[in-house]
């Protein structure tokens, strides 16, 4: 990879060693790329917006959430999952702000709900391309945001409502921050770095902190300033992601904890419980209070260096990861003589950083993971694709670049090969994926000796092959419905991944699907529903996630997401009965498969069925708690 690539110009502090600039263009090829932009885009708007609402509410939980914070601003605000307030979700609440707010504008329905989802998707391709383009060229740029848009697990968070889209567009947001701020030694352009991140700890809390080592590293080796201010600018940048991040946090805190709802996924009604507990170090340990995965270790895989090559994350993910490896490897090659403020490297140092801090701690956390995760791995593995593709393809003349370029694109074909048999899905695909792949592999290393047009048709060739694994598994991805609280990428007949691993859909029971109401059972719900706080009760977000979608009127998740949640408490929900709060409750509740939280959801189960009388309505056990005890 050469010192200076397309687009760069020269910069304080490195512009006195730099290598001789690639010519320009001629003018008129010089904007040759907007076109194929708007029509990436437009590609990735009907990818990830076609069909989009037969998936229904997809995430019941979180599309409930929504719908109270439509109704009520409080809701909105604390990420409840109903407009009485009871509980909140278990996640800090910026993806419900965006869906709570185009429920509003548009009305509570499927489409107000995911089209955002989509929307995000669209964008972070945009702003992938855009980064990867400042620092080389807009052909990078382009290979990049469609290798984003093209993985499964993209496809399968831009087309639900979990908090990864949100997450992920304000990480990529953050990216391009940096690079600008690299260009000039800019802290504001840092300062802005920090505040995408700090804005997308809200959307999924630590998590989004996995970036910030890499974000840290390009600035420090690569700004053109001296050390001190080197040091100053990212002081100031971890300020902004503070402050960003904690006013939130602050807030919640200080709120009084009578007028706000419980913290759902916490044990002691706090944010900061749940900020570094069950949602931050318990992820790494697997200790996490009130979770029903069984402990650490026990319930979300085998952990190690293979986990992302296993079961359903390797559908999500896995297609292009060792070509990313190898391409974060030849690029660092390639730049090591380059000077110190080289934004090639610099960028290299930037996204291979994300790719190996966040896989290695998804490869070894302990704790809850579930594949989707993966989808933030997507923009680090498109970036390093399309800088190494085509700072390698400008130098085939060079043997050990050809030979690179041709050994990506046969580590790539030998990688879906071995990944599609997994999946009695479209069995013809893998061998031909590997026979093109090879065949084109032969060709690129030869490309430096053939004319610029059979050059061309073997770069196009390699490009199909490149994409070729991953671009039919995200169409499935794309045609298959998904609904509950863990999606999977790729057709409905399931993925076994390379060296296997867990690969069930769906989960047990009411805890992690919903079931929504029949008729009957609605029309009992909506009635009257304004002389009561929530019309009824039930054990589980999931549960009351499909009851309150059905009859638009609040209902309480008794013990939260898991049914471990101290909230109510047996006597709270004794005082809410007494005061006429609460017209039903619903379901027999659940003996909990954790080992630890809060048994305040069955202790309530047990007081209803053995004080009212049980009735059965659409094949549902109702208790009227308005009745005579």
């Amino acid at each position: 990879m050469t010192a200076v690539t397309s687009g760069a110009s020269p910069r304080a502090g490195g512009s006195a060693t730099r290598s001789p600039a690639v010519p320009p263009s001629p003018p008129a090829r010089r904007t040759w790329h907007r076109p194929a932009l708007a029509a990436l885009l437009l590609a990735t708007a009907v990818l990830y917006l076609w069909g989009l609402g037969a998936s229904g509410w997809a995430n019941a939980f979180y599309s409930a959430a929504a719908q109270a914070g439509s109704q009520s601003w409080k809701a909105l605000f604390f990420g409840s999952s109903d407009a009485a307030n009871a509980i909140t979700v278990d996640k800090t609440p910026a993806a419900l702000w965006v869906m709570g707010l185009s429920a509003r504008l548009f009305g509570v329905n499927a489409w107000s709900v995911l089209v955002p989802q989509a929307l995000m998707g669209v964008a972070s391709v945009w702003l992938l391309f855009a980064t990867v383009r400042r620092t080389s060229g807009p052909t990078a740029g382009l290979v990049a945001g469609l290798v984003l848009a093209l993985t499964p697990a993209a496809a399968l968070m831009f087309r639900f409502n979990n908090p990864d889209a949100l997450l992920v567009l304000l990480l990529v947001a953050g990216a391009y921050c940096v690079v600008r701020a690299l260009e000039k030694a800019s802290p504001r352009w840092l300062a802005l770095a920090g505040v995408a991140v700090g804005f997308g700890f809200l959307a999924k809390m630590l998590q989004a902190f996995l970036v910030l080592p890499a974000f840290a590293l390009a600035y420090v080796v690569a700004a053109p300033v001296s050390p001190p201010k080197r040091l100053l600018h990212l002081l100031a940048a971890l300020a902004a992601t503070v402050v960003a991040a904690g006013w939130y946090l602050v807030v919640v805190a200080l709120w009084p904890a009578a007028d706000r709802p419980f913290i759902g996924g916490s044990q002691t009604n706090s944010l900061w419980e749940l900020v570094f507990g069950y949602n931050g170090f318990g992820r790494l340990t697997g200790d996490e209070v009130g979770s029903v995965g069984g402990g650490a270790g026990r319930g979300w895989g085998s952990t190690g260096l293979t986990r992302l090559f296993g079961g359903e994350m390797a559908g999500g993910i896995a297609w292009l990861l060792p070509a990313a490896l190898l391409a974060l490897g030849a690029g660092l090659w390639f730049t090591r003589r380059a000077p110190r403020t080289d934004r090639s490297r610099a960028a290299l140092l930037l996204w291979g950083g994300w790719l190996l801090v966040t896989a290695l701690v998804f490869s070894y956390m302990g704790g809850i993971i579930h594949p989707y995760y993966t989808v933030v791995l997507a923009p680090a593995v498109g970036a390093l694709v399309g800088t190494a593709a085509v700072q390698l393809w400008r130098l085939r003349a060079n043997p050990a670049a050809s030979g690179l370029l041709s050994g990506g694109i046969a580590l790539t074909a030998v990688t879906a090969y071995l990944l599609l048999p997994g999946s009695s899905w479209q069995p013809w695909l893998a061998p031909t994926v590997l026979v093109g792949g090879l065949l084109a592999a032969v060709a690129l290393f030869f490309a430096a000796h053939l004319t610029r047009w059979a050059a061309s048709l073997v770069a196009a060739l390699g490009l199909v092959v490149l994409l070729s694994g991953t671009g039919a598994y995200t169409l499935a991805t794309a045609a298959t419905t998904h609904s509950g609280a863990i999606p999977s990428a790729g057709p409905s007949s399931g993925f076994g991944g390379l060296f296997g691993g867990p690969g069930g859909r769906g989960g047990p029971g009411s805890l992690l699907s919903t079931t929504m109401p029949g008729a009957q059972l609605t029309a009992l719900l909506r009635e009257d529903t304004s002389h009561y706080t929530w019309t009824a009760a039930t054990v589980l977000s999931n549960s009351a996630a499909g009851y309150q979608l059905a009859s638009g009127a609040p209902v309480m998740a008794v013990g939260g997401f898991n049914g471990t949640d101290p909230y109510p408490t047996l006597e709270q929900f004794q005082q809410y009965v007494d005061s006429g709060a609460i017209h039903y409750f619903l379901g027999e509740g659940m003996t909990m498969p954790g080992t630890s939280g809060s048994d305040a959801a069955q202790r309530i189960a047990e007081w209803v069925a053995s004080h009212y009388q049980a009735s059965t309505v659409d094949g549902v056990t109702v208790y009227d708690l308005t009745a005579t005890s």
